[in-house]
């Protein structure tokens, strides 16, 4: 027997869904959570709110089979059908049931109903570094039953939102997730929302209560498996450098091919007021556009450009960092300016630097006003990041994708780490590493300009690349955790 748990669907997908799964098979049994139908087929919770601990607890009280057939929808696109056949589903189960797994969910395609057009969705295989809140496993999965009777008798927080993803990360710490590169089911689907507002949707202000409920489920998950980080990280000395720096502080900015921005980028660094040196190094990547010749012109009248241009031929933005803070050029403080944006006004340098010093941090990270190429704000506006504080931002940090803008490093422990030649996630690197040991400061109003237009790295992506980057990420994470497990097991030992 299979149990099928549907939640939060339209009446007309439930019972599209309930007929499907019929003819799959007699002994299919049926609980649905935020539906208001009336079928005699069907267990409705109609009371309980979906994706919460409750709705965890109450689908283990009602299932009575091993195999139990998740189906969930994403936020931007609604299901009509799911569309699966008697030998694929019967191949999740059967890979659940071999490798005893906790959770089997598999590649899938999905079909537009509006446009008619087919798309093939993959997924990524689940590391112990997935542990983001937004990890995709599908719209249909297959659970292992008896653990989740199990652990939902452990389970003693009552989230409203975090319910199921407190479950798949329990899940995660007794048995695999187990990902089948194939695909193996379909999903007629409605498309709800555009790409942008889905790639910031995690930052607005309505879905405060919910980033504070997935905060903490994932920092129980770090304690529970050693890798939780306690408040109180490093403070710096400033006040006695062990290096000499030519300048207090430096913007960095990596370059290839930025003919349209480079120029306000760079005039947005160099219109810094300060009450310090600093210069503006760009690394041009061997552009082979105008941006070379604007950087020329721009360094021969401007002294504080320092424009330099690698032997190298396979640097990433993550090396051209670290070009940059090796040289001989920089100061005592790096400060982030990717080349298609913008200070927020000619303060920005100085409140970097200020924060440093008041609060003896190794890495200050700013907030940003999000716009469109024409300095048009956009939705969600300003992305301020106030999930990070001070004592639990080192833990938070490994459930969220991204850590903000401007970001700025003290120059003397930047050199210490190998930045990945990478351009995607370099950045992110450095801000899980450092957290593990050194203070975070934040700087919560916007003093820098994200522009959006067709030319950033990240604009209209495909999901072989989407999957790539988090692929990526998740991995850079599941480091992260097995350093964090091998420092708190060395400080137990040592108490």
């Amino acid at each position: 027997m299979v149990s099928v748990v549907l939640e939060n669907l339209r009446e007309s997908t439930t019972r599209n869904l309930i007929n499907d799964f019929e003819k799959l098979g007699d002994d299919m049994e049926f609980i649905s959570f935020g539906s208001a139908i009336n079928d005699e087929r069907l267990i409705n919770i109609a009371e309980i709110e979906p994706f919460s601990s409750k709705a965890v607890k109450k689908a283990a009280e009602l299932i009575s089979n091993k195999f139990v057939v998740w189906i969930r929808e994403y936020e931007n696109k609604k299901i009509n059908r799911i569309n699966f056949n008697g030998k694929t589903l019967q191949k999740l189960i059967d890979v659940l049931s071999i490798q005893n797994a906790g959770m089997v969910y598999s590649n899938f395609a999905e079909y537009d109903t509006e446009t008619g057009k087919k798309y093939e969705h993959p997924l990524i295989p689940y590391q112990t570094g997935s542990i983001r809140d937004d990890f995709d496993f599908g719209m249909a999965i297959v659970l292992n039953g008896e653990l989740i009777k199990k652990i939902a008798v452990e389970m003693k927080e009552d989230y409203l939102y975090a319910g199921f993803y407190d479950l798949r990360l329990r899940l995660s710490e007794i048995s695999g997730l187990i990902h089948i590169s194939e695909f193996l089911y379909s999903v007629d689907i409605e498309r709800k929302t555009e790409a942008m507002e889905e790639h910031f949707k995690y930052v607005s202000a309505e879905r405060k209560t919910m980033q504070i409920e997935f905060e903490k489920a994932a920092t129980e998950h770090l304690k529970r498996i050693g890798a939780y980080i306690k408040p109180g990280g490093e403070l710096i000395d400033f006040e006695n450098p062990k290096e000499n720096f030519p300048v207090e502080a430096s913007v960095v900015i990596p370059v290839k091919n930025r003919e349209k921005t480079i120029a306000s980028a760079v005039n947005s660094a160099l219109s810094q007021k300060t009450d310090f040196d600093f210069n503006v190094i760009v690394v041009d990547n061997h552009s082979d556009d105008a941006t070379t010749e604007i950087l020329k012109k721009t360094a021969s009248s401007n002294k504080k450009l320092i424009h330099l241009i690698p032997d190298e031929r396979n640097l990433q933005i993550g090396g051209c960092w670290k070009y940059a803070v090796n040289s001989g050029h920089c100061g005592k403080f790096a400060v982030q300016l990717d080349s298609d944006d913008l200070y927020y006004d000619e303060n920005t340098l100085v409140k970097i630097i200020k924060t440093f010093y008041d609060e003896n941090s190794a890495m200050v990270i700013g907030s940003y006003k999000l716009t469109d190429f024409n300095l048009n704000e956009i939705p969600p506006g300003i992305v301020d990041h106030r999930e990070w504080t001070d004592e639990n931002g080192a833990n938070n940090a490994l459930r969220i994708n991204g850590l903000g803008a401007p970001r700025a490093f003290y120059t003397p422990l930047l050199r210490q780490i190998d930045i990945p030649n990478v351009s995607y996630g370099e950045d992110y690197y450095l801000g899980i590493t450092i957290s593990r040991n050194y203070k975070i400061s934040r700087i919560y109003e916007p003093i820098y300009i994200c522009r959006r237009w067709e030319g950033n790295s990240d604009a209209n992506l495909s999901q072989e690349k989407i999957n790539k980057n988090n692929y990526y990420k998740d991995s850079l994470r599941t480091n992260e955790i097995i350093e964090r497990q091998k420092m708190n097991k060395y400080a137990d030992q040592q108490n």
